[in-house]
């Protein structure tokens, strides 16, 4: 006899379904067989499911075993095809009717004693189910809090393969999914009250963080970088219930996540000797990396100019679509990549170039050298760069505190909301997020804006396109947390004051010192860090 129940594998975050067909056959001596392109965890089954069945008063049939996973020509990874082929299984040989799993995906891994044991994907194999117009899913107890966040489905959660025979001879679960979790505000342990003094820096990041920009900062050795790179999730505002799933579905993927959605958004700051594939995605099977993992979040990269070369030219094309796409031979995954870059990097081997207190000693090929290793296009896609000075001692021991993380915060999601509402028809959620249609459509700059940009442009010769359009992207932000409808020359001028690296260092230096430090905002007036244009 044969019989045949519904489950699904997993191609990058997606999931594809499969068709899990038993086939038992008299007359043959006794064997196991799984075709249907299966990996070696799929092959191993047969030992895991003989044990789940001996503890559930059932025997392995002594017979030819025929398992095909269809379709034939996709490779099927993992241990989540247990569970339906052991309920097939007996159905072929006539021990369990399974007419009330006809229409239900069905997976979960087994264990030597029966019980059910979580598995990846269970929230990208329930949506798929969704999709597909199933009744509901039979999952892991233990998986199951992701699922219960797709309506519309039976959610079946199983601790045992106990409980899921029973089900089918007429017997009711009665395991329950785990509550949902509800949204809560994140509690950082990091504030930016902590930080004493680099205004301009703090002001950076409040701007990156509202409009989705990516940041670098440059400067001298220990003057607080990475101190400040670590408490940007105390800024970052709450993922929507749209964000929170896109999400839960890569860390789900990976087998990352605890349970129920994530609700807070991810920071990853992988270490300098990370491989290309660990970074952008790719092994095999092709999975996600550490730019994919830092989705609708943060991915910061601490001394990004000793980080291996191939990796960072690998974010050049993910940094600009804002998605991941892996080839192989077997085709094609694409994996969402829509991240604020956050970098920190010494302007010389050294770390001394461009500072005051200290005078550099590195020789201009070691410059040249260390440099190189940040390519053009890859700079050209930071659309603030900052060089940052280092703090006075009297301001370094100074008792007064810096603006809290709880008000920037509130500035910020009160820049994010107005952007979700501009936004929204052209399916873009920040600023840095705009194509080149809504940049035109919603960033209108007032005559004497576009007048300085006009000036701007010619005093910096060397300026892209691209850098002319983040910079036109980065006022729009500006303008949003100011409360200025059109982009002025102000909110230009501060935007273009933001790429002080289109400057050597010194000349960034200087002109950081020719102005007024940058102040937390107050709304709607802000004192603006620019450049000094001719005329």
């Amino acid at each position: 006899m044969m019989a045949m129940l519904r489950s699904c594998a997993f191609s990058g975050i997606d999931a594809f379904a499969i068709d899990v067909e038993v086939d038992v056959a008299s007359g043959h001596l006794p064997s196991y067989h799984v075709v249907g392109l299966p990996a070696a965890s799929v092959r191993e089954g047969a030992v895991r499911i003989r044990s789940s069945l001996e503890h559930i008063g059932q025997a392995m049939p002594r017979k030819k075993v025929t398992v095909n996973l269809a379709p034939a020509d996709r490779r099927k990874e993992g241990a989540a095809f247990d569970l339906p082929v052991a309920l097939a299984l007996m159905a072929a040989e006539g021990l369990l009717e399974i007419d009330r799993l006809r229409d239900f995906l069905v997976l979960g891994e087994l264990g030597l004693d029966g019980q059910v044991r979580s598995v990846r994907g269970v929230l990208s194999a329930t949506l798929m189910a969704r999709d597909q117009g199933m009744r509901g899913v039979v999952i892991p107890a233990s998986s199951a809090a992701e699922a219960t966040e797709v309506e519309g489905l039976e959610i079946l959660a199983v601790e045992h393969l106990g409980e899921i025979v029973a089900y089918c001879r007429g017997a009711e679960i009665t395991s329950s999914p785990a509550p949902i979790a509800t949204p809560h505000a994140a509690e950082h342990r990091c504030d930016m009250s902590e930080v004493r003094g680099q205004d301009s820096a703090r002001l950076a990041i409040e701007v990156a963080v509202a409009g989705g920009h990516n940041l670098l900062l440059v400067g001298p050795p220990g003057i607080g970088k990475t101190m400040l790179a670590r408490r940007i999730p105390s800024i970052l505002p709450p993922l929507s219930k749209q964000e929170a799933l896109e999400t839960t579905r890569i860390y789900s993927s990976l087998n990352l996540n605890d349970g129920g959605l994530i609700r807070e958004r991810p920071f990853r700051a992988p270490h300098h000797s990370i491989s290309v594939p660990a970074l952008v995605g790719g092994g095999s099977p092709p999975g996600a990396g550490e730019i994919s993992l830092a989705h609708n979040g943060v991915l910061f990269l601490d001394e990004l100019p000793e980080f291996n070369r191939a990796a960072l030219e690998s974010l050049r094309q993910p940094l600009e679509d804002r998605r991941v796409v892996i080839g192989r031979v077997a085709g094609r995954i694409e994996l969402p990549a829509s991240v604020v870059l956050a970098a920190s990097a010494n302007p010389c081997p050294c770390g001394w170039l461009g500072a005051a207190e200290r005078q550099c000693t590195c020789t201009l090929h070691q410059i040249d050298r260390y440099r190189s290793r940040l390519s053009g296009p890859l700079l050209d896609r930071m659309d603030l760069q900052i060089f940052v000075p280092n703090v006075r001692l009297a301001e370094l021991r100074s008792e007064r505190a810096g603006e809290s993380s709880a008000a920037i915060r509130a500035r910020v999601m009160r820049a994010r909301e107005l952007q979700a509402r501009r936004l929204a028809r052209y399916g873009a959620r920040t600023n840095a997020e705009m194509s080149p249609a809504a940049t035109r459509a919603t960033c209108v700059l007032t005559p004497a804006a576009e007048a300085a940009l006009a000036r701007l442009h010619a005093l910096r010769r060397g300026m892209s396109a691209r850098a002319v359009d983040r910079i036109i992207k980065v006022a729009r932000t500006i303008a949003d947390l100011t409360g200025v409808e059109h982009i002025d020359e102000g909110c230009l001028l501060e935007a273009s004051g933001y790429r002080s690296l289109d400057l050597t260092p010194q000349e960034a230096e200087a002109n950081a010192a020719s102005k007024p430090a940058p102040v937390a905002r107050e709304a709607p007036k802000v004192k603006h860090a620019s450049v000094d244009l001719p005329g």
